[in-house]
């Protein structure tokens, strides 16, 4: 189970992008901005190997969450769910 309470929080997603691994799936949490300056927290996952740039843009899953600390609390809940729903592509992804 994903959780980054004491290593990373919403504090940590504001200066600086978060990336992860959870039994072959990678993930990354950023701050990003939309127009007039409104901030969300972009949750992304996609499979291992490669990092997030050398990845195909269509193995990427994308969430927008509020950039609040319900927010970060939910993207954490949205990565494990994630893994749950996922399970088999990520188990494969950790073979290769």
């Amino acid at each position: 189970m994903i959780d980054l309470h004491g290593q990373a929080g919403l504090p940590y997603v504001n200066r600086n992008v978060y990336t992860g691994s959870y039994q072959g799936m990678r993930y990354r949490l950023r701050k990003a901005v939309k127009e007039e300056d409104e901030k969300f927290l972009e949750a992304v996952v996609y499979p291992e190997p490669y990092g997030f740039e050398a990845t195909a843009e269509e193995e990427k899953t994308f969430r927008e969450f509020p950039f609040t600390q319900e927010g970060f609390d939910e993207a954490i809940a949205w990565l494990n769910e994630e893994h749950e729903r996922q399970k088999e592509r990520w188990e494969q992804a950790s073979r290769v």
